[in-house]
């Protein structure tokens, strides 16, 4: 979906809502930029949900480059974002990644390898389980909460796409040196700090916001999208 006209804007969603439902604040952005709201692949409102393809979703983002384009991506979103990167060095203008969750790069580093821990017997076996079995036992160990009762469909089907996904820390990613990158992140969690502190360490800005896992939908998240994306001088 798209909106607006001036420069491209790509956004690339998480793992939860999709296209421009993922991107409720951004809308604003439409009057002043050609905004894109993709869709991953396997992630669909009417087909049935499929396995997580890396590759697959860095070609999407790389489809809808044009010209060249800013790329916007939320967690699992930033996987494709990066490997688009760098697939297309002179097509993407900047990157700005809100929570990314590109553990592949942090794999050996402490909060990682604790989630990896946690999570890596659970991937392992979820062929075995049913998407509610799967579903409450993600929530248990990365939330320690009761996960909610799949009430509708749209609630099965989003069950099912998560059991489908793959570990992030499996992704073949590698750093664009150069590109200009913005990472946002809301302070509640050791895991996303870690990547955002690894990406600084290669170049990249990051801030903080409110909003825990999603800062894009606080006003100081959307503020510093903003501001990036006008090439202005970021608050510390």
């Amino acid at each position: 979906m798209a909106f607006g006209s001036g420069e491209r804007v790509v956004f690339v969603h998480g793992t939860d809502s999709f296209g421009a439902a993922a991107w409720p604040h951004q809308h604003r952005l439409a009057g002043r930029f050609d905004c894109l709201f993709l869709r991953r692949h396997g992630f669909d409102l009417q087909a049935e949900p499929l396995p997580t393809d890396f590759d697959e979703d860095a070609r999407i983002v790389g489809g809808h480059l044009g010209a060249g384009a800013h790329v916007v991506a939320h967690a699992q979103g930033a996987v494709a974002a990066m490997m688009a990167a760098v697939e297309h060095p002179d097509k993407v203008h900047s990157l700005t990644l809100f929570e990314p969750a590109c553990l592949s790069l942090t794999a050996d580093l402490p909060a990682t390898r604790a989630y990896r821990q946690r999570l890596e017997p659970l991937f392992a076996a979820r062929g075995e389980l049913t998407d509610e079995e799967y579903q409450r036992e993600f929530v248990r160990l990365v939330v320690g909460a009761e996960a909610l009762p799949l009430a509708t469909a749209a609630d099965r089907a989003q069950a099912k796409r998560a059991r489908l996904q793959a570990p992030p820390w499996n992704a073949p990613l590698h750093i664009v040196p150069g590109l200009p990158t913005l990472v946002v992140t809301g302070g509640w969690e050791p895991l996303y700090e870690e990547v955002a502190h690894y990406l600084a360490g290669t170049g990249a800005i990051h801030r903080h916001a409110g909003g825990d896992h999603r800062p894009q939908d606080s006003d100081g998240g959307h503020a510093l999208l903003e501001a990036f994306l006008a090439r202005k001088a970021l608050p510390d």
